[in-house]
């Protein structure tokens, strides 16, 4: 079953910016088996600087575990909050290896549009995630459009998810198949 977690960086609770990802899994996914996680770090904000920290390590578990990984915030200062960066900071390098992830802000107006791809997607990358599409940048003030305007970003987005399988299936048939040190098969180039 795929694992897809929601992680929102807003400090305020059950925001429009939760509601934005929330309405994105629902546009990826559709009808499919899937088990979703949403982790509002609003919720966990009294615990996200207590180290060491059994339920922060656990939800960080949660995401490193992910197939599809949704961050969501809202844009401060041009950028992602300190909240999620903070709980982002958790992990080690390449701690995210291994899950896709989409960056998705909101904001006031289109003036930090390109906070997703600017601020959000290399911190994604850095910590390990494959980024395979554009990300999304919701204004606020059209959340009467909510349902529309996401989706239509995740039809425009959804191939690049869809092309995955078979490059992954390819990339582990190779892996597989190789023995000892050899990372890729014969033949096989990436």
């Amino acid at each position: 079953m795929l694992k897809v977690s929601i992680l929102v960086g807003n400090p305020k609770a059950k925001s429009r910016t939760l509601r934005v990802a929330e309405v994105l899994v629902g546009k990826l996914v559709g009808s499919a088996a899937v088990e979703i996680t949403v982790i509002d770090l609003a919720d966990h904000a009294g615990q996200i600087f207590d180290w060491p920290s059994d339920h922060m390590a656990s939800l960080t578990q949660t995401v490193a575990e992910s197939d599809l990984l949704v961050v969501a915030s809202p844009t401060y200062k041009a950028t992602y909050t300190g909240l999620l960066k903070s709980f982002l900071d958790r992990y080690p390098a390449n701690g995210l290896r291994g899950v896709t992830a989409i960056p998705v802000m909101t904001g006031a107006d289109l003036s930090h549009s390109m906070g997703p791809e600017v601020n959000l997607r290399p911190l994604l990358v850095e910590l390990g995630a494959s980024v395979p599409t554009r990300g999304l940048y919701f204004v606020a003030s059209q959340m009467d459009h909510l349902d529309e305007i996401v989706g239509d970003w995740a039809a425009d987005n959804a191939a690049a998810l869809l092309g995955l399988n078979p490059f992954l299936a390819a990339v582990s048939a190779a892996h597989s198949s190789s023995s000892g040190s050899e990372t890729v098969s014969e033949g096989a180039s990436l």
